[in-house]
């Protein structure tokens, strides 16, 4: 989590996170269940439901990420100002 810059993930964990959601959606593909596809990504069972909901609606699309919840509210000069 990025709390000092406002929260939200960075970038590089957004995209991890889309990777295990591309991976689930794989084993969805070829029938795996919720518990099987949970332990092997090491996620909740929870997750995967919510994953599985979302891919049998709209495919591998629907488990995109969709970016940033919002925008930081300081820039990254400002940030570098506060850090000094």
């Amino acid at each position: 989590m990025r709390y000092p810059q406002g929260g939200g993930l960075t970038p590089e964990r957004q995209a991890f996170r889309e990777r295990i959601r591309m991976e689930a959606a794989e084993r969805f593909a070829v029938g795996a269940s919720n518990v099987e596809v949970a332990k092997d990504l090491r996620v909740s069972v929870r997750s995967v439901q919510r994953w599985r909901r979302a891919w049998h609606d709209a495919g591998a699309e629907g488990l995109r990420s969709a970016g940033p919840v919002s925008l930081p509210k300081l820039s990254e000069a400002l940030f570098a100002v506060l850090e000094q």
